[in-house]
């Protein structure tokens, strides 16, 4: 058992290692609910006075 636990440690470390070393944008700080992500969608914009 503990065999299985070091070799998925092994791979996880690897893989971060891997990504990291890529050049890609690895955010590993979990989903963002602020305006400022970069895929996120352009807020929609409130509704005007006139449609009272």
């Amino acid at each position: 058992m503990w065999k299985i636990l070091l070799g998925f440690i092994l791979f996880a470390a690897v893989a971060v290692w891997i990504l990291n070393k890529s050049g890609a944008d690895v955010d590993m700080g979990g989903e963002k609910h602020n305006v400022d992500a970069s895929h996120s969608a352009p807020a929609a914009q409130p509704a005007s006075s006139a449609s009272r």
